[in-house]
């Protein structure tokens, strides 16, 4: 194989490409469409985080605005966590709308995260929004296969493959040159989606050179530049085993349709059938009940408690706990918080874990559809992926745990342990300066490691198909003929 041939074959199909007037009008109304899905999701993007951030400062303020109140009480009184949006969240939007921002943070209580943009909307959401990445994932390809669709086919219909061939080219020459020639096609696509994703990183946050968000688009852009060549070298496949350009037409819509719509959802109910996840109503029943064997922290007469408040005298060699050099109250809502946050977290645990058994499914399939893999490099690389929820999800249950032990250890420290047990009137009230104390709550992005490490199986499966596509079109180029 000559690869000055390819380049000339490559170059003719660039040319040949752009010369219908269709070509135009569909590269315009790509190019609108990138503007409108630019502007809505840097629109988004702005709006969320600045509504995010204020609400955040609104719960600050109304957390350390309290007055000298009752540490148990300020437990309960609670305050809340926001997820801020990252900053590849312009592109991918991923699971963000469906997952949740907002999480309300309290004693004794793990909430699970809410107002997520979907229990908002209409049902049309589930259809997807038009983002940069959708883009890149389901209509370019589509403008590909219409673009390459007749790549060969054509030219078998009307002789030219024949003569092509009795002057000396190979299939090997033709099939490379026309996939190179609709893989630089697709560059023109791709290219302008990027360049504004960098525009409005530059321009929007300050503090893109942390975390690795440079290597993360750079990422991005590999992955979907493997994607398009593996997309082009398939409609040169097809379109150099069948017989007419209508015939390979039809091909191409059948393998999008199976890509994009039958396999993925194929892979979503397996996952969901293979492994149920409770309903949330059994699930926290199940937290209840092992709590309740336990014992409740809130019930004086409670055996569990019983048990420990006579160790403790022993301990401190006392008879009554106002005698204890702390206030029992507060050691009991400590010890009855390390209970209940343990509980919930195995809980929890057990719950991600069948889900990430669900997801699992989902990523094998992207050895067997590059559509999936793409999708899963993007929005982990993005931020926005299952991964990055759950993060999320555990930073505000530590800050939460930190949060009511630390009220806890303020009743036992400054809480009279002579005075009759209670958080009514001013004897058992704090100070509010130790509101001020504790820190507010800052979202910290998913570490650049560990989305690495989400994101390898889905790199991998674009390697393996990069590899796939050059041996399609090998073994294409054995088998096809110019007839």
């Amino acid at each position: 194989m000559k690869w000055a041939n390819v380049r000339l074959f490559a170059l003719n199909f660039w040319h040949n490409a752009k010369k219908p007037k269709a070509f135009y009008l569909l590269y315009l109304i790509f190019i609108l469409l990138t503007a409108y899905a630019a502007v809505s999701g840097i629109q988004n993007h702005v709006v969320q985080n600045d509504i995010r951030e204020e609400h955040q400062d609104m719960a600050r303020q109304s957390w350390v605005n309290n007055p000298d109140k009752h540490p148990h009480r300020m437990a309960h009184f609670g305050t809340f966590a926001f997820r801020k949006s990252p900053p590849l969240g312009i592109f991918d939007f991923g699971l963000e709308s469906f997952t949740g921002n907002t999480v309300f943070l309290e004693a004794h209580r793990q909430n699970s995260v809410n107002f997520s943009e979907a229990t908002f909307s209409t049902g049309t959401l589930r259809f997807g929004e038009l983002s940069l990445a959708l883009l890149l994932q389901l209509v370019l390809p589509l403008i590909l296969f219409f673009i390459g669709f007749s790549s060969i086919a054509g030219d078998k219909q009307n002789g030219t493959l024949k003569i092509l061939l009795s002057q000396g080219a190979n299939w090997k020459e033709i099939l490379f040159g026309r996939t190179l020639g609709l893989f630089a096609i697709s560059l023109l696509f791709l290219i302008p989606i990027f360049l504004i994703v960098l525009i409005a990183m530059l321009f929007l946050n300050s503090e893109i050179g942390h975390d690795f968000y440079w290597v993360r688009l750079l990422t991005i852009v590999l992955g979907y530049s493997l994607f398009l060549f593996v997309v082009s070298g398939i409609t040169v496949a097809v379109s150099a085993s069948s017989n007419s350009p209508k015939n390979a037409l039809l091909r191409l819509l059948g393998i999008w349709l199976l890509l994009v719509v039958l396999l993925p959802k194929t892979a979503q109910a397996m996952g969901s059938y293979w492994h149920p996840t409770p309903t949330k109503l059994a699930f926290q029943s199940g937290i209840e009940k092992e709590v309740i064997e336990y014992g409740d922290s809130h019930n004086p007469d409670d055996p569990h408690y019983n048990k420990l408040r006579d160790s403790v005298l022993a301990v401190h060699n006392v008879k009554e706990v106002t005698d204890l050099p702390f206030n029992y109250s507060g050691f009991v809502m400590r010890e009855g918080e390390k209970i209940t946050s343990k509980l919930y977290r195995k809980h929890n645990e057990d719950l991600i874990a069948t889900y990430e058994k669900q997801n699992d499914i989902t990523r094998f399939s992207s050895y067997l559809n590059p559509f999936t893999a793409i999708k899963q490099l993007s929005m982990s690389m993005a931020g926005t992926d299952f991964r990055s929820y759950i993060d999320f999800q555990n930073q505000a249950d530590d800050y939460r745990y930190e949060l009511a032990q630390t009220m806890n250890e303020l009743q036992m420290e400054y809480i009279s342990p002579k005075k009759k047990s209670g958080s009514e009137g001013k004897i058992h009230v704090v100070g509010h300066e130790h509101w001020k104390e504790f820190p507010d709550f800052n979202h910290q992005p998913t570490p650049f490691i560990q989305t690495m490490k989400e994101a390898l199986p889905a790199l991998i499966a674009m390697l393996l198909w990069l590899l796939i596509t050059v041996e399609i079109l090998l073994f294409t180029s054995k088998r096809a003929r110019a007839i």
